[in-house]
């Protein structure tokens, strides 16, 4: 499969994004089946032998509902943590192998080797990167698509505007660009496209879905939230990422705490780091346009139906301005 591929088969240009403790094989499998791409990190299951119960799930699901209604599932994909300290990243890839997993996301380090193991069977490797070097890093390595995680998405995020970054990163690279950061309608993943990127990558939205494994208090406070009510950090996870500003303040987190900065270790940390996300919780500054909780289904067709719109008034203006 290429990038062209991948995006031929889908109705809607987006990746629904891995994130950390909310992603999971009901939203995956309600994403595939109405178009977008549907993904979750392997570390969402607390063990290799998790997560392949999980990669079951959704494979067989999705067989069953292409027999059943006659349709095309878009493809799935799964978060791989590549760095030292993830212990687990060998044995997941693995899982991967054996299972033919159409996409994977791959994140803190480009691997080659882990490139050319979901080659081997015709599988996509997308990677995060927030800046140039990351970018010409991930080239070098043969990724297929580059994530553009810029300023204002949820979770691990960087600090560039999107408009310079795609432009800077198509000049010397042919392949997928998704765009990630604060998008949350369907006139945003018309936007992502007009700027030159391929797919977008939507994450927070995706909390707010009834298929999601937030809680109903996680969501109530995305909706009350305002884009200055997120929060840059690397105190956390020892990466900077995007945080509900009230949560941290409920966790008892000091101004000191936010500005330290920690050792990244997937290893020892990972249950230490499992427990502090399920308080403190993680979004991105599209919160300050999300008033509701609906299921994946609905709000993919509300996208859908916003995208199209926007696409008819890019047409209305090109005929004014032309």
């Amino acid at each position: 499969m290429t990038g062209t591929d991948l995006i031929n088969r889908l109705s809607l240009p987006v990746v629904a994004a891995p994130m950390f403790l909310i992603s999971g094989p009901e939203l995956v499998i309600e994403c595939c089946k109405n178009g977008i791409v549907g993904t979750f990190p392997a570390l969402n299951q607390r063990t290799t032998e998790g997560f392949e119960e999980w990669v079951i799930q959704i494979e067989k699901e999705l067989k069953d509902w292409e027999t059943e209604t006659g349709k095309k599932a878009a493809p799935y994909g799964v978060n791989l943590i590549v760095h030292g300290s993830n212990p687990r990243v060998e044995a997941d890839l693995k899982i991967c192998v054996k299972h033919k997993v159409p996409l994977i996301i791959t994140s803190l380090g480009a691997v080659k080797d882990v490139v050319n193991a979901v080659h081997s069977y015709g599988g996509l490797v997308f990677h995060d990167v927030i800046k140039k070097r990351h970018a010409e890093k991930a080239q070098e390595a043969g990724v297929d698509g580059l994530i553009l995680v810029c300023a204002g998405a949820g979770g691990h995020a960087g600090t560039l505007n999107p408009m310079p970054f795609v432009r800077e990163v198509r000049s010397f690279y042919d392949g997928v660009i998704l765009l990630s950061g604060a998008i949350s309608s369907g006139q945003d993943v018309a936007s992502a496209l007009q700027m030159g990127a391929d797919l977008a990558y939507m994450g927070t939205r995706f909390i707010n879905t009834d298929e999601s494994k937030a809680t109903d208090e996680y969501r109530d406070m995305i909706i009350e939230a305002g884009s200055s009510d997120v929060v840059y950090t690397a105190a956390i996870s020892g990466v900077s990422a995007n945080f509900l500003g009230a949560s941290l303040k409920a966790a008892g987190i000091t101004e000191e705490q936010l500005h330290a900065t920690g050792k990244i270790d997937f290893g020892k940390e990972l249950d230490t780091e499992a427990k502090a996300w399920k308080t403190i919780w993680s979004a991105g500054q599209g919160s300050a346009t999300i008033d509701d909780t609906i299921p994946a289904q609905d709000l993919i067709n509300r996208l859908k139906t916003e995208f199209k719109s926007a696409l008819e008034m890019q047409a209305e203006n090109l005929k004014r301005f032309s």
